[in-house]
């Protein structure tokens, strides 16, 4: 596992063997990856520890989950509720695993590739009971669904949510690529080595953020303030933020850009992170409605950013 395409969690089950449990004593069985049949599933759950990124950035939260959205859908971040959003046609797979030696469950949601993309720890008696109730698929059948209608707004033209659905398609590849096209907002490059300033900054003024992190497929998103934040000397980076925690590889962080696009309150600033392979891994910024200080606040401090 070398990149962000990769998986980015411990112990993978197969994608296709219904009873693979990765060599040790247990189960799996692979349930409904469809909307909305995935989102009944999910919000069954009133307690997980819920995981998406991959080597380069990932976000763990516990709690329970607020409706899915599909790419080109609402899309809301609430205090103490996991936000997840999924292109459909790139969710093969779901598996519910459960270890016979731990007697933990963890529902998965694989790619075509087999690769884990999102992972949710049932951390209740009560949720390992209730995952008897998610509808089961035979192995090898198709539920993978086209996730956006024709008239999701081209992110050449569009607004933050826009931006964060052409990453969702690709990683944002080929919005990455065509960026001279964009018309909605500003952009430029940015310098990497700002991002741990950037979150001990507003850790320390006490400035509410957001952060999504992306692995194919999936983007878990999180917001609130930042509670405390560290660096190991390889270049880690760790926020603590709100019920979540979110943690960056800046050694495998190649490129950074400040976009700028249309959001609730104006004009709003995004800190994009793009890995080797120019996917955009994790973005920080505002989202939705914030108070109209936070949001001065923020846009003053994305102006300050230097150049790369």
């Amino acid at each position: 596992m070398t990149d962000q395409q990769g998986c980015g969690f411990e112990g993978c089950c197969g994608r296709r063997d219904g009873n693979n449990s990765g060599g040790r004593s247990g189960s799996s069985r692979l349930i409904d990856a469809r909307m909305p049949e995935l989102a009944r599933c999910l919000t069954l759950f009133q307690y997980v520890q819920a995981a998406t990124g991959g080597p380069v950035a990932r976000i763990d939260q516990a709690g329970s989950y607020a409706q899915p959205s599909l790419r080109g859908e609402a899309f809301a971040v609430r205090p103490g509720s996991i936000a997840l959003r999924i292109d459909g046609s790139g969710i093969d797979t779901a598996v519910v695993a459960r270890d016979g030696d731990t007697d933990s469950v963890t529902l998965r949601l694989l790619d075509a590739a087999g690769r884990t993309v999102h992972q949710g720890r049932l951390l209740s008696e009560g949720d390992r009971l209730l995952v008897g109730l998610a509808p089961t698929v035979h192995a090898g059948a198709r539920t993978a669904v086209e996730s956006a209608p024709p008239e999701v707004p081209a992110w050449e033209d569009g607004d933050q949510l826009a931006q964060l659905d052409a990453v969702l398609t690709d990683g944002g590849v080929a919005r990455r690529a065509a960026f001279h096209r964009y018309r909605g907002g500003e952009h430029r490059p940015i310098e990497i080595d700002v991002v741990a300033s950037v979150l001990d900054h507003v850790c320390s003024v006490g400035l509410p953020i957001g952060v999504a992190v992306f692995a194919p497929a999936a983007m878990q998103a999180c917001a609130g303030r930042v509670h405390v934040t560290d660096r190991t000397v390889g270049g880690r980076v760790f926020a603590a933020l709100a019920e979540s925690s979110v943690e960056i590889d800046l050694a495998g962080v190649r490129a950074g850009h400040l976009v700028r696009s249309a959001a609730a309150h104006g004009p709003t600033s995004a800190l994009e992170l793009d890995d080797e392979d120019g996917r955009c891994v994790a973005v920080i910024t505002q989202f939705g409605m914030v108070g109209a200080d936070v949001h001065a606040a923020w846009e003053d401090l994305a102006a300050s950013l230097p150049d790369a």
